[in-house]
């Protein structure tokens, strides 16, 4: 009797870990897009309810809150994946050249009585011998055909990524539509006490608003803003390096001015060495602005728009984007620093309810 007591236990368990893995790899290869719509629901959410106190059409409400989002997302970040790809192109091209012309920073310095083009020179040449011994300048050679490829395959799946964009938008339309059944059903799967539920959906609240808004948000914005400054001053390649500046925007203090001071003192030398003093004063000038507004205006985002209301480790967040993104692609760079943080809760409630 005992044995059949515990069969029937243990089938029933085996059974649901089955039905789990099965469903999991049902869902694994639309997790991206469920994920992707779950964000943008909760992006669009606030002006959604704006919207329908005027229109006081629900349908009506929530396509033109997704127009309006997709407009504000959307399309920046398709001219900007467009051109980050064009200037990473030029970028490996323009290194590979260089290197053929023994220059490996671009630029060489002439003159004869002077020692601080002597020690340029020479540090010049001494890298680019070291990095010939290691076989660099074949590896970037070897990697141009690699980067063509990696374009004709993005460009072949642009119908693919149209169908996603499309389908994540018609599930983040249900989603809105009914948000409140869709969460009951999910409250009552959740093998969880109700207590531990509520904490969750508040934290799912306060980190993605902390994440999205106090976060990315602002690190978007001062990507933004240093590709303007770099447009402007002419610093080459400024989408990629506006896009780096705001992935180091994370890190709080000096993390903008990793990108920004060594752009601005590449120009100040392009000027000093070839005696163009409209260089050197626009890196000059890229210092100043680079210095006063890219690297203050994170605190004066902080302050004026965004109040945050979950405390998360920036180490977290970086962690998440990089994590997210390997396993989500681009849009995981938004679903990682919120799902990470999430995790490590659910693991803080577990060691609550067993220790």
């Amino acid at each position: 009797m005992a044995k059949i007591n515990q069969y029937q236990k243990v089938v029933p368990f085996i059974i649901f870990i089955l039905a789990l893995f099965l469903l999991f790899k049902l869902v694994q290869p639309v997790i991206t897009i469920i994920l992707s719509s779950i964000l943008l629901a909760y992006i669009s959410f606030p002006l959604y309810k704006r919207i329908i106190k005027k229109i006081q059409n629900e349908s009506i409400s929530i396509v033109l809150s997704l127009l309006i989002i997709v407009i504000i997302i959307l399309v920046p970040f398709t001219f900007l994946a467009l051109g980050i790809a064009q200037q990473g192109f030029h970028f490996y091209n323009s290194l590979s050249n260089n290197i053929e012309k023994g220059a490996l920073f671009g630029y060489s310095c002439t003159g004869a009585d002077s020692k601080v083009c002597l020690i340029l020179n020479q540090a010049e040449k001494f890298s680019l011998e070291q990095l010939s011994k290691f076989g660099f300048d074949k590896q970037i050679q070897k990697f141009l055909p690699i980067l063509e490829e990696k374009i004709t395959i993005f460009i072949l799946s642009i119908p693919l990524i149209i169908a996603g964009i499309f389908i994540t938008l018609v599930i983040t339309f249900f989603i809105l539509k009914d948000w409140e059944n869709i969460l009951k059903k999910i409250v009552d799967l959740l093998p969880m006490r109700t207590k531990t539920i509520k904490r969750f959906i508040k934290e799912f609240r306060d980190i993605t608003h902390t994440v999205i808004f106090a976060q990315l948000f602002v690190a978007l914005i001062q990507g933004i803003v240093g590709i303007i400054g770099f447009y402007l001053l002419g610093v080459p390649f400024p989408l990629i390096l506006g896009v780096i500046l705001a992935f180091f925007a994370l890190i709080p203090a000096i993390g903008t001015a990793i990108i920004w001071f060594p752009a601005s003192l590449y120009l100040i030398l392009m000027g000093y060495f070839s005696q163009d003093y409209w260089i050197l004063s626009k890196g000059i000038i890229l210092f100043f602005y680079g210095l006063f507004v890219i690297s203050t205006i994170d605190n004066l985002l902080l302050a004026k728009i965004v109040h945050s209301k979950a405390k998360i480790n920036q180490i977290t967040t970086i962690v998440g984007v990089i994590g997210g993104a390997s396993l989500f692609g681009v849009v995981g760079i938004f679903i990682g620093p919120i799902l990470l943080p999430l995790l490590i809760t659910y693991f803080y409630t577990f060691k609550e309810r067993f220790v």
